[in-house]
């Protein structure tokens, strides 16, 4: 999970910069939030041995100029799972 808060004003340009680097990165599934004072979120999923540990790509870190500070992120690893569907 990764998550930033840009410069006010500038959500849609962060939003926009973190679209099309996850894009690139070709994860099995991926999820881009907004929210709240300007903050964009992106949660990856990704189909790889070695859990929370394994090597992964990451979102790099936006220029200086598009975020009020350093970004946050946390790994997190599947240990439960529901369907979305019927009985």
């Amino acid at each position: 999970m990764w998550e930033a808060r840009s410069v006010p004003g500038r959500a849609n340009e962060l939003l926009e910069w973190a679209r099309s680097r996850v894009l690139a990165q070709d994860p099995v599934r991926r999820e881009v939030f907004r929210a709240p004072q300007d903050r964009v979120l992106v949660i990856t999923w990704w189909d790889a041995p070695g859990g929370i540990g394994a090597d992964l790509p990451e979102l790099p870190e936006p220029d200086a100029d598009l975020i009020t500070r350093a970004v946050h992120r946390w790994r997190f690893e599947s240990v439960e799972a529901e369907g979305s569907g019927g009985s």
